[in-house]
């Protein structure tokens, strides 16, 4: 059987991408780990996440979570650091 810990070795995101993603899809975090691996290999993947990352820190702040929000933005710096492709664009 897979574990939980195989799932996010297995994916190129950390645990608390993971649990971000999981949270926006409410879905189970192994359920995440495979959308998540999925994304990343698509063609805008990485924005997705991008904007699952984005929408939950603005979650966050809606319901005061001042903690969890900072998380969040930590976590999304990360993300944008290991994933380039996700940077935000500037419109032409």
């Amino acid at each position: 059987m897979i574990s939980h810990e195989d799932l996010i070795g297995f994916c190129d995101l950390t645990l608390d991408e993971i649990q971000a993603v999981a949270a926006h899809e409410r879905v189970a975090p192994a359920a995440a780990a495979v959308l998540g691996n999925y994304l990343l290999q698509s063609q805008r993947g990485c924005e997705t996440i991008r904007n699952m990352l984005v929408a939950q820190i603005r979650a966050a702040v809606r319901q005061h979570d001042v903690a969890h929000a900072r998380q969040l933005v930590a976590t999304l710096r990360h993300f944008l650091h290991e994933h380039p492709d996700a940077a935000f664009r500037q419109a032409a």
